[in-house]
C-alpha cells in the first residue's frame, strides 16, 4: 500500500485531536485549517478533485477567515494552559463511536472498483453516455451539477448566499455599533 494516504490520515487525525484539545483558539483554528487541507488532499487522492477543491476553499479558506474574524472580535480566555483537560466520558463516547464506524469499513468496496453500485448504476451510465451531447458541457461533473441537478445546485447556492448575507449583516452591525 502507498504510504502517502496513511501519512495523510495520521496528519488529519492528529489535527482533529489538536483542534479538540487546544485551549488557544488561534492554534485550534490553525489546526482545523490543516485538518481541512489534509481532507482536501485525501479527496484529490480519491479521484474527487472537485470535492477536494470545495473542501480547500470552504473548509481551509473561508471557514478559517471567518474563525479568525471571530477571534479578532473576542477576548482571550484567562489562564496559561495550552491544552483543555479531557473529559473521560466524552473521550469514551468518541472512541466507541469511532470503533462502531470502523466496523463498517470492511463492507466498503475498494476505491475505484468497477463493480460498485455507483459505477454500475443506470443513472451513472446515462450521465456518462449523454452528458456531453445533451448539455454541451465538456466536463461530466459540471454537466451533472449544472444541468441535471440544476435546481439542487441552485438551492445550495441560495443557502450559501443567504449565509453570506447574514454574516455581512451581523458583521455590519458590530462595525457600525
Amino acid at each position: 500500500m502507498d504510504p502517502l494516504p496513511l501519512v495523510l490520515l495520521a496528519l488529519v487525525l492528529a489535527c482533529a485531536v489538536a483542534t479538540a484539545i487546544l485551549r488557544d483558539v488561534l492554534a485550534a483554528i490553525i489546526a482545523f485549517a490543516a485538518y481541512s487541507l489534509g481532507i482536501a488532499i485525501i479527496w484529490v487522492l480519491l479521484q474527487a478533485p472537485d470535492v477536494g477543491l470545495t473542501e480547500a476553499a470552504v473548509g481551509a479558506g473561508v471557514t478559517t477567515v471567518l474563525f479568525l474574524l471571530t477571534i479578532a472580535k473576542t477576548v482571550r480566555p484567562p489562564g496559561e494552559a495550552i491544552l483543555e483537560p479531557l473529559d473521560p466520558k466524552g473521550l469514551l463516547v468518541a472512541v466507541l463511536l469511532v470503533g462502531v464506524l470502523a466496523t463498517t469499513l470492511g463492507a466498503l468496496p475498494p476505491v475505484g472498483a468497477e463493480d460498485t453500485a455507483v459505477a454500475t448504476s443506470e443513472v451513472t451510465n446515462y450521465y456518462l453516455d449523454n452528458a456531453y451531447e445533451e448539455t454541451e458541457v465538456k466536463n461530466a461533473v459540471t454537466a451533472v451539477l449544472a444541468a441535471y441537478r440544476g435546481f439542487d445546485t441552485l438551492g445550495e447556492a441560495v443557502v450559501v448566499f443567504a449565509a453570506g448575507v447574514g454574516l455581512l449583516v451581523v458583521l455590519g452591525r458590530e462595525v457600525f455599533a
